[in-house]
């Protein structure tokens, strides 16, 4: 009673396509365990539900290396691949993971030309996490808009500097090249797809079995510290420790730029040069990291963590958070809690 219910809940009666879907996940040594194992589990689930719904299998599943056998992850659990098929044979998606193992991956030449061939061969190619780097290696991110774990979202665009690199999103989709956010966000992506492949109502009921957000709301920036600072010049870090110590005063431009020994003008135009947004958005973002981690503190209300982080009242701290964050200060202490 309980199964048939489930399926009463949630039918599961997607659009199966009419030859499975051939996905390759691409390993490599010190490969992000979850990286290939979260999109790889997306795709096994959606298969046993079509079972149990008596359709046929929407998708094949490889993990692919450039040997065959075990490859070690980063957390040191090996996963099982098979070795790289010839570049032009049919596949529909090649999924590029992530982990500390893919700037040695970048570095091969003959898996950097097997990449770009395959993706030449595919109807779409992805990356998860760190997984960009051998994308953007390999050329193939070069004009369009792209994301990674937000740690790396400087790098990567110090990199390749041809990337529109996006910090917040949990994934982006440019044409035919899909790229997400770190780790986790790779279950994000592999959702993203499949609803692409069959219907939200697949994906959905996919997230649903698997206990995660068939849609996760907000972008990466709830979960990093200083995110949307990152790459800032060296210079200015002088300056954001003390505004992280001063956030219940005004922190006009004027004392920004005095406090930074610099003209107004000049100090506009460098700071904007520098971290790629305004001072009175940093400010902001400051303010918010700082009540992020407030909120932490249990018993805390919300009317003192605004008043001490220099938003003045509860409902400008709502505003900032939903701006910075895409969640309110309430639903992030509830999503978050200590």
């Amino acid at each position: 009673m309980v199964a048939w219910q489930g399926l009463a809940e949630m039918p599961f009666t997607p659009r199966i396509p009419p030859e499975p879907v051939a996905v390759d996940i691409l390993a490599f040594p010190d490969v992000q365990l979850l990286d290939v194992t979260g999109p790889y589990q997306v795709f096994a689930t959606a298969n046993r539900l079509a079972d149990d719904a008596g359709l046929p299998p929407p998708y094949t599943l490889r993990v692919v290396a450039a040997e065959a056998g075990p490859v070690a992850s980063s957390g040191g659990l090996a996963l099982v691949a098979t070795g790289l098929p010839p570049a032009d044979t049919p596949l529909d998606t090649l999924i590029v993971a992530g982990g500390a193992g893919v700037h040695t991956a970048c570095q091969d030449a003959a898996l950097r030309a097997w990449v770009v061939q395959r993706a030449a061969a595919a109807r779409r190619v992805a990356s998860v996490c760190t997984g960009a780097f051998l994308l953007g290696a390999a050329g193939l991110l070069d004009g369009r808009r792209a994301t990674t774990h937000w740690s790396r979202c400087a790098d990567l665009a110090r990199r390749f500097p041809a990337v529109r690199v996006e910090h917040d999103p949990i994934y982006v989709n440019d044409g035919k090249v899909w790229t997400s956010a770190g780790v986790t966000a790779g279950i994000d992506l592999a959702l993203a797809l499949l609803e692409a492949d069959l219907d939200r109502s697949a994906a959905t009921a996919v997230a649903r079995h698997l206990v995660v957000f068939a849609k996760r709301p907000g972008g990466q920036a709830q979960f990093s510290a200083g995110l949307a600072l990152a790459g800032t010049d060296p210079g200015f870090d002088a300056l954001h420790a003390w505004i992280r110590e001063n956030l219940r005063g005004p922190l006009s431009v004027p004392q920004l730029a005095e406090r930074a020994g610099m003209s107004e003008r000049n100090f506009l135009r460098r700071y904007r040069q520098a971290t790629g947004t305004s001072p009175a958005r940093a400010v902001e973002q400051l303010r918010v990291e700082a009540a992020r981690q407030a909120l932490g503190v249990p018993g805390q209300p919300l009317k003192r963590v605004a008043r001490d982080c220099g938003f003045g009242s509860e409902e400008t701290m709502r505003r900032s958070f939903l701006r910075v964050l895409a969640v309110s200060p309430q639903a992030y202490r509830e999503r978050f809690p200590v």
